[in-house]
């Protein structure tokens, strides 16, 4: 039985080729679409024969073999996928998987560091205020390929963290031009939490740690835990906050988001959408919001696209909440400026008149 993570990145590089829609790597596509419906619920044993068989076709594509390439087609680009398989003395016997073209890709990136963010607001529902905004990465390629694409080929060669890192700095320097009262909501996972580099980054950043905030991307098996709990500790007890998904892919158990105690529970997109004409939907989400105030937490409800939405979530108790509705991620620093003139703006007229009779 192969680990969550080997698995996880398993299906991360194999939906990566799926997802490819030029014509030359069709031939690609279909082989490994039949290596999965021999292998029902082992992505990993599907991908591993997949990379072999691959890499044997490529190895026959001397002069005068036959082959795909000898019939006139190309060989894919996942042809330059490599199965290595642990040392002898390994005990899992699970197999690393990794291609050379995405890890001189990532490493491209980081030695360029070809990377932006992108701030989307977080509001307060019932006045519409700016309180804080997530940081999204965005990265500059010519393949419009997504954010998670490339975070997922860079655990997949091994350099997850160090994507994390580049990221994680970015973010923080462009923070320093946000308004001074917006938190900053920071996607890590929790291999990246146990990192020691990560203290480092934030106390050598210069936004105070009582305005950084740490969403964990992955969910854990209950005994991971406490060793994560352990090492986010000392910067918690300095004002750093934590946040998970409360509801969707994310943190699906509530056991576990209370094993976390996080400051913030954040609600999936695939809850709040539609909601407005979902009972069980809202039902659910009343939950959630009794679930926070419960562990003393903040609740976040993510997605929200239309008034509909927000009326609901509203109605339901929710008193926070990001999506396009509300405002789309921005890579701009005059619109962040414009948080913060929103913001004493809606300070102002909170303030009771003082006029002389």
């Amino acid at each position: 039985m192969s680990s969550p993570a080997i698995r996880g990145q398993a299906w991360d590089i194999i939906e990566s080729v799926l997802d490819d829609p030029s014509p030359q790597s069709e031939w690609a596509r279909e082989r490994l679409r039949t290596r999965m419906a021999t292998h029902p619920g082992r992505p990993e044993r599907a991908l591993l024969e997949h990379l072999i068989a691959t890499r044997a076709a490529t190895d026959d594509h001397a002069p005068g073999a036959s082959g795909p390439e000898a019939q006139g087609i190309d060989v894919p680009p996942a042809a330059l996928l490599t199965p290595i398989l642990p040392p002898p003395e390994a005990d899992t016997g699970n197999p690393v998987l990794f291609t050379r073209r995405s890890r001189k890709k990532i490493e491209a990136i980081l030695g360029d560091r070809m990377l932006l963010t992108a701030f989307q607001p977080i509001c307060e529902l019932a006045t519409g205020s700016v309180v804080g905004v997530e940081a999204l990465t965005r990265f500059v390629s010519d393949d419009g390929a997504s954010a998670d694409h490339w975070f997922n080929e860079a655990a997949a060669v091994g350099l997850g963290a160090d994507l994390e890192f580049a990221a994680l700095q970015a973010a923080l320097a462009a923070a320093e031009k946000l308004p001074s009262h917006l938190y900053v909501d920071l996607n890590l996972s929790p291999a990246t939490c146990l990192d020691p580099r990560l203290r480092a980054f934030v106390e050598q950043s210069e936004l105070a740690l009582d305005r950084i905030v740490i969403e964990l991307t992955e969910r854990l098996a209950e005994d991971e835990y406490a060793p994560l709990v352990e090492a986010l500790a000392p910067l918690r007890l300095r004002g750093l906050r934590v946040a998970v998904d409360g509801a969707g892919a994310g943190f699906g158990s509530m056991r576990q988001v209370k094993l976390l105690s996080p400051d913030i529970v954040k609600l999936d997109r695939g809850l709040i959408s539609g909601i407005d004409r979902a009972a069980g939907q809202q039902t659910v989400g009343a939950a959630m919001v009794e679930f926070a105030r419960q562990i003393d937490a903040d609740l976040v409800a993510e997605g929200i696209e239309t008034e509909a939405e927000l009326a609901t979530v509203t109605r339901l108790g929710m008193t926070a909440g990001q999506g396009y509705l509300l405002g789309r991620p921005s890579v701009q620093p005059l619109e962040w400026a414009h948080w913060r003139v929103a913001a004493e703006q809606e300070s102002s007229r909170s303030q009771p008149s003082h006029q002389t009779t």
